[in-house]
């Protein structure tokens, strides 16, 4: 053994040190060059070092944050979740009113997030945390993932707040059955924005409007030009303990980049109108005070139950999840909110 190692340049190395193999502690006495060949480089290090031939580091590691520390050991619990967001389109596969159809990988898909939460590491304390763009993976509420949005978050608490939550389920429902069947309206990217800078929180969807429209006995053609834009919420965000506080402030609205927008007229004309739709921002309070189910201001909030810098996950009032991770491919607001002159 020694002959074959002095031919190539290796002298046995005797050391005893403390190795972690399959998970337990082992105390490993007088290693040869070739067995430290087979062990991996932090191994070797630490016999070499217990030789006196490394020395020793001069300061200590470092842990890291503790809001990071458990991102790669949640991996395959996070892969699992996202398998599952991908075979039920984010969640919207499953409708109950329907039928039952997939609600046994809703209930699946829905354990794993609990499973995922009760591996989590220690939550944030500021929003600061939470700053940056973050897309819409999965939840698990019925009647449409446009709840994520703040606004009918606020409708889900009004209802609460004059103890007719069962209401609130309805006029989901309702508006889900209004704006998505026949092919009418269709939800793309959902998204979230935070601010901590200026305690701000920026909600998003795509909606693409009349993407099916064809009749088949007829043919194959279309029959209207599909459209759309994207939908933004502007609201005061603050994180009071692990409740993430939200008051709505107005709406407004950006295209989407490849997608027809809002034209109404042809020319220059139809230009100029369509980017004036854009430019709107409709406060929501006076709007607010004149529905028949409100009480008090357009506020909401959600519970913050897990976070690991690429993944964040909250829960509503009734106790639905929504997932959100960082994107892969991000559509930053800057421009848009510089034209709005909002921070």
């Amino acid at each position: 053994r020694s002959r074959g190692a002095k031919a190539r340049g290796f002298r046995p190395v005797s050391a005893s040190c403390l190795c972690v193999v399959g998970g337990a502690l082992v105390r490993v006495a007088r290693l040869g060059a070739i067995m430290l060949l087979a062990l991996p480089l932090n191994v070797i290090a630490l016999a070499l070092r217990s030789t006196g031939r490394v020395p020793a580091p001069r300061a200590m590691a470092v842990d890291a944050p503790a809001t990071l520390s458990n991102a790669a050991l949640n991996a395959e619990l996070k892969m699992q979740l996202l398998t599952a967001a991908a075979s039920l389109d984010r969640g919207q596969s499953y409708n109950p009113s329907s039928s039952d159809a997939y609600s046994q990988r809703m209930s699946i898909a829905t354990g794993l997030i609990e499973q995922l939460v009760a591996a989590g590491p220690p939550l944030p304390t500021s929003l600061a945390d939470l700053d940056g763009e973050w897309e819409l993976v999965f939840t698990d509420v019925a009647h449409g993932i446009f709840r994520s949005s703040p606004f009918f978050l606020a409708i889900q608490e009004s209802y609460s707040r004059a103890g007719q939550p069962e209401k609130a389920e309805l006029f989901f429902k309702l508006h889900e059955l209004q704006t998505c069947s026949w092919g009418v309206s269709k939800i793309g990217r959902v998204a979230q924005t935070i601010d901590a800078s200026s305690g701000m929180l920026y909600s998003e969807f795509d909606t693409n409007l009349l993407s099916l429209t064809v009749i088949p006995i007829l043919g194959w053609f279309k029959l209207l030009p599909t459209f759309g834009g994207c939908v933004i919420t502007a609201s005061s965000a603050a994180l009071k303990e692990e409740s993430i506080e939200m008051e709505v402030l107005y709406t407004t609205s950006r295209p989407v980049p490849g997608l027809s927008g809002l034209r109404p007229l042809p020319g220059e004309l139809g230009k100029r109108i369509a980017e004036l739709i854009w430019s709107l921002k409709v406060p929501v309070g006076a709007v607010w005070k004149l529905l028949p189910w409100n009480k008090g201001a357009p506020t909401c909030a959600v519970k913050l139950v897990y976070f690991d810098g690429d993944m964040r996950i909250v829960q509503d009032p009734g106790g639905q999840f929504f997932v959100y991770s960082r994107p892969v491919a991000p559509r930053p607001l800057d421009e848009k909110l510089a034209s709005l002159g909002a921070a």
